[in-house]
């Protein structure tokens, strides 16, 4: 056992000169590439006296990364996450300046700006080297999974579990957030995901589920993973109880809906052995979270939802290599951006302000910084492991569910895939991986781009309010205000009131293709009758408009040209919500009973032939209602887990799958309780694979501006 010790320690200590002989050559090569970055005196020096300086700065540089840079990453957790990742440079560049200025002859000098791209440089080399030492040196990788299993055996025994055989196979949940039954198998045969092709031709079966009439992440998610999306009518609403606007990615919201769906089950979620949760809205239970929306409003020791920040960006050649990634995202977005626009595409959504910097992150530090977490629980051993990986939902919004834009993304999805397989072969413990999708995405252009106004134009001009010039130009606008005029000379029933007491306007919210109208001024939720006698040609008006595919009204669905449909009498909805799929009328009809469903739910148009709705949110893909791809998310298993329900609807069904599953792995193994880990214990970071390719992270805790921001 002394002489393995001492292996391992030699070991160490040649890959440590090793790496810092390389960062020397590298130091020393930039010094003669870069005109503002000198390593010898102005009399000059010998080549003797350069390499020795360029050592004691490369190895002072080393050294300030390995201790000060996760300092500084701790101390900046606090700092958005967006910012941190555009401060990477300027952190690494100052390290820099810091090391030459510790060089005692005082030969090392760099301009700031030179200091920066020395520093990329020499970190992204460091760690390639570093990589490929441990890559080869195969018996010192393996040693170091055996001792990570046995350290988890330990535990187990300290615990006082039973037994000592291997512990029971382990799941990882993947989602891919957004990307649909369809999407998923025409990718797959293209050859744009080769991953999941093999995957589906030899292990994996794959299977279509149908969403809930909100078909978004928040309901699919908080039904996934805590068995209960009831009350959740779309991804924001208004609530009249409490005069809040709830929206699923506001962290506040997100909390709440966490414990009221906690609080119906009388469960805490489906991680609660031995779970992770990684890149989540929700934590379904787990002890290890990192990026979770739910509890990132927090702070304290209690909240760990930034813990994967610091672990991925505590090596500063992550942080380099995610933020030269980043970069060369948003420079891919603004490329791509200005070809649509040449290309006269349509249809299409601007893409400018804020957007490519929103798009890197989701798509670069998100998914690496998932992906390292995911593949630190596996290396832990733990038992049940969940993450969201949102890069293609956020891109399809403005690029269209299908084109080159998402094909890139969903190629490099699949290499994230391959990457934790190939980890996964060397866990301490079997892992049985299960790709999944909260929903799909439906194409078509927006309800404004179509129609000329927003639905919160028609609203207002269908409630004789004012709306804006422009608005007030098209011909939906005249026809609204046209109607306005008829309605108001109907007369009223004795004993009616015209209208109810003045008060504000109604609340209007998008959430896809699905729009939510709410009369603050009225107590609980609003009749058909009571809306129609407030404002006579309100419900007319958006019944008959072309961009709209039906209303619902206290259990009424109103189609076009006057068509009604209430949901107790059977057969009624079915007919009037064929166009929109099987299940349509149950979805609808579940919805009607949610407490905090809007006095008037808005569906879009839906067409069949081509697939395509009209949000109501400048997205031309749009998934949150009724109407095509959007409705038809993925599970794909493999062939070591029971087979699903042939017809699986609604996000708690698939909650009821994946309990089932986790059971089964339990009793697959001796039966050995998979607590959590210690508190504390950091997430081992792999280092024969690290993840080539940058991704971002959850965005920070919206403002109170959020309920106008789109879905993400």
């Amino acid at each position: 056992m002394v002489r393995g010790r001492w292996r391992t320690a030699g070991s160490a200590l040649v890959r440590v000169v090793l790496v810092w002989a390389v960062s020397t050559l590298t130091m020393l090569a930039l010094a003669g590439i870069l005109p503002d970055f000198r390593l010898q005196s102005g009399d000059g020096d010998s080549i003797t006296q350069i390499g020795l300086t360029a050592a004691w700065g490369a190895g002072a540089f080393g050294l300030l990364s390995a201790l000060v840079w996760p300092v500084l990453v701790r101390a900046l957790l606090l700092v958005p996450a967006l910012v941190l990742g555009l401060l990477v440079f300027f952190l690494n560049g100052s390290l820099l300046l810091i090391a030459l200025s510790l060089i005692p002859t005082g030969r090392g000098q760099v301009e700031p700006e030179t200091a920066v791209v020395v520093a990329a440089v020499m970190s992204a080399v460091a760690s390639a080297t570093s990589t490929a030492l441990a890559v080869r040196d195969d018996e010192a990788y393996r040693r170091r999974l055996y001792r990570l299993a046995d350290r988890r055996r330990r535990r187990l025994r300290r615990a006082g579990a039973p037994g000592s055989g291997e512990a029971a196979p382990g799941l990882v949940f993947l989602q891919l957030d957004g990307v649909g039954y369809d999407a998923l198998r025409r990718a797959s045969r293209a050859g744009l995901m080769p991953t999941v092709a093999g995957w589906l031709e030899r292990s994996h079966r794959v299977t279509p589920w149908r969403t809930d009439w909100s078909s978004q992440t928040g309901a699919s998610q908080l039904g996934i993973l805590h068995g209960s999306n009831f009350d959740v009518p779309a991804f924001r609403w208004y609530e009249k109880d409490t005069g809040e606007v709830v929206v699923c990615n506001r962290p506040t919201s997100a909390a709440e809906l966490q414990r009221r769906a906690m609080e119906r089950t009388g469960d805490a979620g489906l991680l609660t052995r031995d779970g992770a949760s990684r890149g989540n809205l929700f934590s379904g239970g787990a002890d290890q979270l990192a990026l979770v929306l739910s509890v990132s409003a927090r702070r304290g020791r209690a909240n760990r939802s930034r813990a994967g920040y610091f672990a991925y960006f505590s090596d500063p050649a992550n942080a380099v290599r995610t933020a030269v990634s980043f970069v060369a995202e948003v420079g891919r977005e603004i490329c791509q951006s200005v070809r649509a626009r040449t290309r006269a595409d349509a249809p299409r959504v601007s893409r400018g302000g804020l957007y490519p910097l929103i798009r890197a992150f989701a798509t670069v530090v998100e998914r690496d910084v998932v992906v390292a977490a995911v593949i630190g629980d596996m290396l832990a051993g733990r038992a049940a492991v969940y993450a969201d990986l949102v890069a293609y939902d956020e891109v399809a919004h403005h690029s269209g569910p299908h084109g080159r834009d998402t094909d890139r993304v969903l190629e490099r999805l699949d290499r994230s895939i391959a990457l934790i397989a190939r980890v996964a072969e060397h866990a301490p413990r079997e892992y049985r991986i299960v790709l999944l999708s909260d929903h799909g995405q439906s194409p078509g252009e927006t309800f404004l781009s179509r129609y000329g106004l927003s639905l919160k134009d028609l609203v207002r001009a269908g409630c004789g309010l004012p709306v804006s010039r422009r608005a007030g130009r098209t011909r939906s606008g005249a026809e609204a205000r046209a109607a306005v005029r008829t309605a108001l000379h109907r007369p009223v029933e004795e004993g009616e009131e015209a209208h109810p007491e003045p008060g504000t306007d109604p609340v209007v919210l998008a959430s896809g293709n699905l729009g939510l109208i709410s009369f603050p001024d009225v107590r609980g939720r609003a009749s058909r009758q009571l809306v129609e006698r407030a404002h006579p040609a309100l419900l007319a008006t958006l019944a008959n408009h072309p961009g709209v595919g039906f209303l619902l009204v206290d259990g009424e669905v109103l189609g076009p040209g006057g068509a009604v449909a209430r949901l107790d009498v059977p057969g009624e909805a079915e007919e009037l919500l064929a166009p929109f799929g099987p299940g349509a009328a149950e979805a609808v009809r579940r919805t009607d009973a949610f407490p905090h469903v809007a006095d008037v739910m808005v569906n879009s148009a839906y067409d069949p032939a081509t697939g395509a709705v009209h949000a109501f949110e400048e997205q031309i893909g749009s998934h949150g209602g009724l109407g095509g791809a959007q409705g038809h998310p993925f599970l794909m298993w493999p062939t070591e887990l029971a087979q699903p329900p042939a017809e699986i609807v609604g996000a708690e069904a698939v909650h009821g799958v994946l309990r089932g599953w986790l059971r089964d792995a339990e009793r697959d193994g001796p039966q050995i309780p998979l607590g959590p880990l210690p508190v504390g214990r950091p997430v081992p970071e792999p280092t024969a694979w690290p993840v080539s390719e940058p991704a971002l992270a959850p965005a920070e805790p919206p403002s109170s501006a959020q309920a106008a921001q789109p879905d993400p």
